[in-house]
């Protein structure tokens, strides 16, 4: 197990995060480029069949805003079977434009401004670093656009996030209940039965 203060020498931006899960069957990377809390990443997860899913490879591209919130998000999914695309952007309404191989829809996904990526160790430090919650111990509960891989569906939901001290932030999500361990800038370093960083 990763701990904050290992995670706590001073990076230099841009840099690569790469994140291991606990089974060795999945990894993901990203070139994360910050300026103040704006984020701009590139990443890619390479998982492996598993009992789960099917083998499959993600790449994303994000944007933030300068708040922190999402702005665009493109994914490209690949399968044996097939290849996959999804765009996903707020507009200045705070309404999100989802476009699929079904077409498009425009919904506000419960006042989200953040998107959360099932598999995905890097999508947590969107809301924790916007929210600041790796600078803080409170307890906040917020809509995310929520997304499913490697089916690429989208769905809101909602994430409760705690923050503990030390780096230790307590999240209640649709697909855990656990504490995940933070860096100073709100990466995670280690999510419990999901992945580390390494």
């Amino acid at each position: 197990m990763v701990t904050a203060a290992e995670g706590d020498s001073e990076m230099v931006w841009p840099a690569v995060l790469t994140w291991r899960s606990h089974d060795a069957l999945r990894i993901e990377s990203a070139r994360v480029a910050l300026t103040g809390n704006r984020i701009r990443a590139h990443g890619r997860i390479v998982a492996a069949k598993s009992d789960a899913h099917p083998a499959f490879s993600v790449s994303y591209d994000l944007v933030t805003d300068d708040s922190g919130a999402t702005k665009r998000l493109s994914l490209d999914v690949s399968l044996a079977e097939r290849e996959r695309q999804l765009s996903i952007a707020r507009d200045e309404e705070s309404m999100w434009l989802i476009t699929d191989h079904e077409g498009d829809s425009r919904e506000a996904y419960d006042g989200a401004m953040d998107v959360d990526m099932v598999l995905s160790p890097f999508f947590n430090a969107l809301p924790i670093r916007r929210v600041g919650l790796h600078l803080n111990t409170e307890t906040v509960t917020l809509p995310v656009v929520y997304v499913s891989l490697p089916e690429l569906t989208v769905a809101a939901a909602q994430i409760t996030y705690t923050g503990l001290g030390g780096g230790a932030i307590e999240l209640h999500s649709p697909v855990a209940d656990t504490t995940v361990i933070v860096d100073h800038e709100g990466f995670i370093l280690d999510y419990p039965g999901l992945a580390e960083r390494i």
